[in-house]
C-alpha cells in the first residue's frame, strides 16, 4: 500500500472516530451550538427593532438581514471550542501515546481532529442557518454561484480556526485550559461588525474591529448573500482564511511531532 493510500485510509478511520465522539457524546456540540442560536433571538427579538433603526433599517426584517452573517461565523467559532477540547481531551488521556506505538499515519490523528470539525461546523451552520429562515432571514437576490461562493468561504475559514483550534487544544494542559485558550473564537465575533457596523463604533475601538478576521468574512458574506457592496474585504477574507490555514497548519504538525505525550 503507498504511502498516500495509507495516509487516506488512517485519516478516514480518525474521522470516523471523531464523528462517533462526537454522536455518542452530544452534550458539548449542544451547548456550543445554544450560544449563537441565544444570540439570534435576543438579537432579534429584544433589541431588534432598535437596532434596526440603528442601522437605518425599517423593521426588525432589516435586522434579521444585517445580523445573520455574523451569527454564521460565531457558530463556526462556537464549534471549533469543541475541537479544541477534543485534541486536548486525546492528548491528556493517554490515546494519542497509544496511536504512537500503532502502525498508523502519523498525521492521520490530526487530520481526522480537521475534517471531523469542519464537517460539525458546516452543520451547526446548517442549522443556525434554518432556525434564521424560520424567523425571518430572506437571501431573494442572491444568485446560485453567490450561495456557492458563501458556502466555499464558510468551509475555508471553518478549516482555518480548525487549525489554529488543534494547536490550542494540543498547547492546553488539559480540556478547561483549552475551552479558556479557543475562547477568543467566539469573542472576536463579538467585537467585529457582526451587530453593528464599523462605521458607528468609537473611534479608539474602530480598528479592533476592523483589522481582524472576523468582520471582512462577515462583510463579504453579506455582499454574497445581500447585495452591498464587498469591496476590499473579499480579498482580505481569503487572505485571513488562507493565512490562518498555514498558520495553524505549521503550528499544530510541528507541536503535535514534538509532543512527548
Amino acid at each position: 500500500m503507498s504511502s498516500l493510500s495509507l495516509a487516506v485510509r488512517d485519516s478516514n478511520t480518525m474521522l470516523r472516530r471523531n464523528l462517533l465522539h462526537a454522536r455518542r457524546y452530544p452534550s458539548l456540540t449542544l451547548n456550543l451550538l445554544l450560544t449563537p442560536i441565544m444570540m439570534l433571538l435576543l438579537f432579534v427579538y429584544i433589541f431588534g427593532d432598535v437596532m434596526s433603526a440603528g442601522i437605518g433599517g425599517a423593521d426588525r426584517s432589516d435586522y434579521i438581514a444585517y445580523i445573520v452573517p455574523g451569527i454564521l461565523l460565531l457558530t463556526v467559532g462556537s464549534t471549533v471550542v469543541g475541537t479544541a477540547v477534543s485534541v486536548s481531551t486525546d492528548m491528556t488521556e493517554g490515546v494519542i501515546a497509544r496511536f504512537r506505538t500503532m502502525a498508523i499515519h502519523r498525521g492521520s490523528v490530526i487530520i481526522g481532529h480537521v475534517v471531523g470539525s469542519v464537517l460539525q461546523s458546516v452543520l451547526s451552520v446548517v442549522l443556525v442557518g434554518a432556525v434564521a429562515v424560520a424567523i425571518g432571514f430572506r437571501s431573494t437576490d442572491a444568485t446560485l454561484v453567490e450561495w456557492l461562493a458563501a458556502f466555499g468561504l464558510l468551509v475555508l475559514f471553518s478549516a482555518a480556526l480548525t487549525w489554529v483550534a488543534v494547536g490550542m487544544g494540543l498547547i492546553s494542559p488539559n480540556a478547561e485550559a483549552a475551552s479558556n485558550n479557543a475562547l477568543p473564537m467566539v469573542l472576536l465575533p463579538m467585537l467585529s461588525s457582526a451587530f453593528i457596523p464599523v462605521e458607528t463604533m468609537p473611534g479608539w475601538f474602530r480598528p479592533i474591529a476592523e483589522y481582524q478576521p472576523f468582520t471582512p468574512v462577515i462583510e463579504t458574506l453579506r455582499g454574497l448573500l445581500l447585495g452591498t457592496e464587498i469591496g476590499h474585504n473579499g480579498w482580505l477574507a481569503v487572505g485571513w482564511s488562507i493565512g490562518l490555514v498555514l498558520l495553524g497548519y505549521f503550528w499544530a504538525t510541528s507541536k503535535f511531532g514534538q509532543d512527548p505525550r
